[in-house]
Order: C-alpha cells, then sequence, then structure tokens
C-alpha cells in the first residue's frame, strides 16, 4: 500500500538562493516591529495594567455572552468575562481604574449592581494595583529571557558555533516578529500572550533543530559536494516533515482562532503568526545563516565519506 504523499521525496527547491530576498525581508519585519514597539508601544491587558478581578457563581449556567454586554455597558473600559471552571463559575476582570483604591471599589459595586440577582456568591474580589502590574512584566520578560537563554545555550553546545549563531538569529527574528505583530496589531499583551511567545519560541528552534541535524549529517556524508547544493538537499529531505508539522498545528490553531472565542483568540492569532514565521525562518534565515559565517567540514569526521554525487540509501 503506498502513502500518500503531499509533498514529493525528491524535490529540489534551491531555498539558499533566495537568501538576498529572504534576508531583506526579514530585515524590513524587523525594523517595521521594533520601530512600532518604540513608538505605538504595547496594548498592556490588566494582568500588566492592574485592575480589579472579580469571580462569581451565577445561579444556573452562565450566559458569558450576555454578561460581556450587561457589563460592558458600564463605562468601565476593558472587562473581561470567561468561564472559570464549571458553567455556573464566573471570572471577570475589570481594567484599573483612574481614581485610586476608591476608584476600584466604586467599579466593584458597580459590577455587583449590574449583576444583582444573576449572581449566587462572590467567591472572591482582588484588586491588582500597577506595582504588581510592573512585577509581572518583569516577570515575564525574566521568564522569556531565561527560557530563550537555555535554548540557545543548548543549542551551542549540541552544535558547532556557525549553527548557535543562526539558530540565536533565527529565535531572535520570530520572538522580535511576534512582538511586532502585536504593536502594529494592538492585540491585547496578557500573560496568555507571553505563553504564546514561550511556545512560538521552543517550535521553532525545534524546527531549527531538526533541519540543522540533516545539514551535519549531510556534512559528514557528501565531502564534494558544495555547501549551497548540500544546504539546499538538507532542506529539501526535511521538507515534508516540516511542511506536514506546520500544517496539522495550524489546522488546530485555526480550530483555536474560530471557535475557541474571544479570550483565546489572541493566544491562537499569535501561536498561528509564531508558526509561520517558524518555519519561514527555520527554512529561510536560519540555513542561510550557516554560508554567511562560512559553515565548513573541517569540523566534521570524515569517517562517513562517500563521492560527492551519491545518493543516500
Amino acid at each position: 500500500m503506498r502513502l500518500l504523499r503531499i509533498v514529493p521525496s525528491d524535490t529540489k527547491i534551491d531555498f539558499v538562493s533566495k537568501r538576498p530576498f529572504a534576508f531583506g525581508f526579514s530585515i524590513l519585519l524587523i525594523l517595521i516591529s521594533i520601530s512600532t514597539f518604540l513608538v505605538q508601544g504595547l496594548n498592556l491587558g490588566i494582568d500588566f495594567r492592574g485592575g480589579v478581578l472579580i469571580e462569581v457563581e451565577t445561579n444556573g449556567p452562565a450566559d458569558i455572552e450576555k454578561l460581556r454586554d450587561v457589563l460592558g455597558n458600564l463605562g468601565l473600559g476593558e472587562i473581561q468575562v470567561q468561564e472559570f471552571g464549571n458553567p455556573n463559575d464566573v471570572l471577570i476582570r475589570v481594567q484599573q481604574q483612574d481614581g485610586g483604591e476608591k476608584a476600584q471599589q466604586d467599579a466593584v459595586v458597580l459590577i455587583k449592581e449590574a449583576l444583582g440577582d444573576y449572581a449566587k456568591e462572590y467567591r472572591r474580589t482582588e484588586s491588582v494595583g500597577p506595582t504588581v502590574g510592573a512585577e509581572l512584566i518583569r516577570a515575564a520578560i525574566l521568564a522569556v529571557s531565561l527560557a530563550l537563554g537555555a535554548i540557545l545555550i543548548y543549542i551551542w553546545i549540541r552544535f558547532e558555533w556557525q549553527f548557535g549563531v543562526g539558530a540565536i538569529i533565527a529565535l531572535s527574528h520570530d520572538v522580535l516578529t511576534t512582538v511586532g505583530l502585536f504593536a502594529v496589531t494592538q492585540l491585547e499583551f496578557n500573560l496568555a500572550t507571553v505563553a504564546a511567545v514561550l511556545t512560538i519560541a521552543g517550535y521553532s528552534i525545534n524546527d531549527t533543530v531538526v533541519i540543522y541535524d540533516r545539514v551535519r549529517e549531510e556534512l559528514r556524508r557528501y565531502k564534494k559536494l558544495s555547501i549551497p547544493d548540500l544546504l539546499n538537499l538538507s532542506v529539501n529531505k526535511t521538507l515534508s516533515r516540516t511542511f506536514l508539522t506546520s500544517m496539522t498545528t495550524l489546522i488546530a490553531l485555526v480550530a483555536l482562532a474560530t471557535l475557541g472565542g474571544p479570550i483565546i483568540r489572541d493566544f491562537s492569532l499569535a501561536m498561528i503568526w509564531g508558526v509561520l514565521i517558524g518555519t519561514y525562518s527555520s527554512i529561510f534565515v536560519a540555513v542561510p545563516a550557516l554560508l554567511v559565517f562560512k559553515l565548513s567540514r573541517e569540523s566534521f569526521s570524515s569517517s562517513d565519506s562517500v563521492d560527492g554525487g551519491e545518493q543516500d540509501t
């Protein structure tokens, strides 16, 4: 029985020759991301800006859309309403109100009056001040920095230095453009988005490592094949795996973005962008970067050497 092949096994696409266009496009994306971030900034969510959090048990299953409409008309700014565990448990987040602690308490009173008999019990009411929001920002930056640092140390130890530098460039490219996406579109940037950035970093580096592993294998196998041809060969041999992995991930993410509701939509959109840009950078940034940094065969064993014209079995 023949297996279904979406990507032919004998593709011979010349990816490396496209590197001037790819590098130019990537530089443009990064410049747009950084400039927009510096000029416009991010649309920080309640997690970072501070605000009020209320957990409510309702009389019967909560109608989330109706609650959003009722509370959205109170004039309190951004309000998030989501189911929390059971169908009759609701979590309400309200943005920081101007006027100090009294303004936060007034907002709580206004919400309770709007809910009326719809609420059976108020399980907790918490106020997240700007100080806590600033601490969360610092913690998020630290978490992202440590995670990226650990990933890059692993790459540096496992591969030769050219691979390490290429992985750093590709990973930085993906993180910067993801943050830039949120700066340009002004989608809400919250703790879920930080989780998305970390997930994107892991996905991107995994894709890069798979291709780099193939490059290293082919460097040991082919001793007469030119480096550009060898890089193209490596990418083409992993193309089916890269394509299928990206497509199956995208199918799940598109379903989340369209059916998951507004709470998870921004996270899903960030992940969709991350999968696309991560796949692009693994092929068009990470691999051509090896040419820029003069990758050679000197670091590799000659024990597996075969003539450059032979093919893998």
